[in-house]
């Protein structure tokens, strides 16, 4: 959730995280709060999340009544609902809009789903954001184009990379193009790619939905 701002270029309000004990229990172990149903519930509350939303639980084992709460909260306000778990269905059934179950088989140490179900779940949501940011744009051709690169010296390399590339100029010009857009490399790239100007570039995206390869090639369905 973190990295989707600077990754992909969205508002730190597309992609939320909620872990039980709040952000201290992720430095500190705070015991007892996943099995804190309603403090689940409170959290996807105080996020005013609606039926334009969806909420995706985590637990290994399938019961931490923290998710469950939050999950039914979710879908009593509205939002569609999906649960990750490591063990099989029918071992822990549920009735959420999407299951996906992670069958890693036992741990090297008995309970500890740190271990290869932790693994398997960060694999998971990392297909997951991939997938959701590709659909929305955030991508061109197998590169994340949608980057904001006044956050370091990395991303404006990164981004005069992507503009020279898919916008068929120097290096040079791709930076010059990049300050022109305020950092924004989905908007430099259109600039170089059809010569527009940053306000043109920027009306040109929208129309098209944020999708890059649309406006770079408008004929294209």
């Amino acid at each position: 959730a973190s990295e989707c701002p600077p990754t992909f270029g969205v508002d730190p309000g597309l992609v939320r995280a909620i872990i039980a004990g709040g952000e201290r229990a992720l430095r500190h172990a705070v015991e007892g709060a996943e099995d804190d149903g309603p403090a689940g519930a409170a959290a996807v509350q105080e996020l005013e999340v609606s039926s334009a939303d969806v909420v995706v639980g985590i637990t290994a084992g399938g019961t931490t009544p923290f998710v469950h709460g939050a999950l039914g909260r979710a879908r009593d306000l509205g939002a569609a609902t999906g649960f990750i778990a490591c063990v099989p269905r029918e071992q822990r059934p549920d009735d959420y809009d999407i299951s996906i179950r992670l069958l890693v088989g036992p741990e090297v140490l008995a309970g500890s789903s740190r271990l290869k179900a932790g693994t398997a779940t960060k694999l998971t949501l990392n297909a997951l954001t991939t997938i959701t940011m590709s659909r929305l744009g955030k991508t061109h051709r197998g590169r994340m184009v949608d980057v904001d690169t006044s956050a370091n010296a990395k991303l404006v390399d990164r981004g005069a990379r992507l503009v020279a590339e898919f916008g068929g100029v120097g290096r040079e010009r791709a930076l010059e193009l990049l300050r022109e857009a305020n950092g924004r490399a989905k908007v430099a790239i259109l600039m170089a790619a059809r010569g527009l100007d940053a306000p043109a570039a920027e009306r040109a995206l929208e129309a098209a939905g944020g999708i890059l390869d649309r406006t770079i090639n408008p004929d294209k369905t």
